[in-house]
């Protein structure tokens, strides 16, 4: 997608890492801080918050990361890929560093997949994630260990446990997934973007089969999979079945979507188990919209360094699971799962709430905001 050139970008960089030098407070606001190796985990209010970024780092893009962590303190952070415009970068390393820089001093665990604009400079695809798995506090992986053979950078899953001391405390009640959607076609006769490969779907399959399976046995075993979670750059085929009439949000560009469908949609509803997928990639669109079970959805532009819209404010998508509560009064299954945006305003106005999950009636249902920013 087309990007602005930074201006001196050592500079940048540095300034960037000097900015997020002072730690953010989040265990003072009642957050369970987690370190590395740690589970992710429900709190116990019962939810799980996810921040997402959809990248293209830069002095503004910082400033708003950290408006956005300190007024939703969140339990975990998303980099949707484009983390970095390696084009415009002459260190990629130290920019990637200063792109991650406001997630590591919140010590927020934080996960990031890989876009098509990652690996444009110096360090190669591989590289790059190579170097954001090195990272503090990170759950980033490479690749699954147990797979020898996958496409990609960046292939794998996150398991989010119930409350502590609660009957689901050794279960995953909320699966995360994290797809390395490619960068560019490299079949000559196939133009555009890259696509979700076989063995990657291979793998989700395999993946989900062994969580539903782990859900659905003792103890406290359930009737059907936890909920799961998609993340990945680049947006399927599928996104363009909506517009105005059927979703919550603005479309203002075109899909940019690969230009071949390798189903990977149809492999999702099969497994039955995602209830949303998360993109970056289009900046101008963002909007959710529900397709066969599935919610579809755009984190809308957030960085700065990258193309926008005049008058149209950067925004940022927030995500929450909330547990039920047992017979017994102590916390179970996840019930629903919400999203809201915020401007890049000066009150980081809230907009489009919407239930995007519920375990009594899927679909989307809008609601009131009850809380507000300091």
């Amino acid at each position: 997608m087309g990007l602005a050139s930074w201006v001196v970008n050592n500079f940048v960089a540095l300034a960037v890492l000097l900015l997020c030098s002072v730690s953010i407070n989040v265990a003072a606001a009642g957050k369970q801080v987690q370190g590395e190796g740690q589970k992710l985990r429900f709190g116990q209010n019962g939810e799980f918050k996810i921040l997402q970024v959809p990248g293209c780092s830069d002095l503004n893009t910082t400033a708003f990361t950290q408006r956005m962590i300190l007024a939703e303190k969140p339990d975990f952070i998303v980099f949707t890929g484009d983390n970095i415009f390696a084009y415009d970068a002459t260190d990629p390393a130290k920019s990637l560093d200063a792109a991650f820089a406001p997630a590591i001093a919140s010590k927020i665990p934080w996960a990031a997949v890989l876009g098509n604009h990652d690996q444009e400079g110096t360090l190669s695809r591989e590289g790059v994630m190579k170097h954001m798995v090195g990272l503090k506090n990170t759950m980033s992986q490479f690749n699954p260990p147990e797979v020898h053979v996958i496409d990609g950078f960046g292939n794998y899953n996150l398991e989010v446990g119930g409350v502590e001391g609660s009957g689901f405390e050794n279960k995953s009640v909320l699966n995360l997934y994290f797809v390395d959607s490619g960068d560019y076609s490299t079949v000559p006769s196939i133009p555009s973007y890259g696509w979700i490969k076989p063995s990657q779907q291979l793998w989700f399959q395999r993946t989900s089969a062994k969580l539903k399976k782990a859900y659905m046995s003792p103890p406290v075993a359930q009737k059907a999979a936890a909920p799961g979670i998609a993340y990945f750059h680049i947006p399927l085929p599928e996104f363009a079945s909506f517009d105005s009439s059927n979703s919550t949000g603005e479309k203002q560009e075109g899909i940019s979507s690969a230009s071949v469908n390798s189903g990977f949609f149809t492999t999702m509803v099969a497994a039955g188990d995602v209830k949303a997928v998360f993109t970056g990639h289009d900046h101008i669109n963002d909007f959710c919209g529900e397709l066969t079970g599935i919610q579809l959805c755009y984190a809308g532009g957030f960085g700065y360094h990258a193309y926008g819209k005049a008058g149209w404010p950067r925004r940022a998508r927030v995500v929450v699971a909330s547990l039920e509560k047992t017979e017994e009064g102590a916390w179970g299954a996840v019930k629903s799962v919400k999203t809201w945006k915020r401007l890049d305003d000066e009150h980081l106005t809230a907009i489009d709430g919407q239930v995007l999950w519920s375990k009594s009636s899927a679909g989307k249902l809008n609601y009131n905001f009850s809380h507000s920013v300091c």
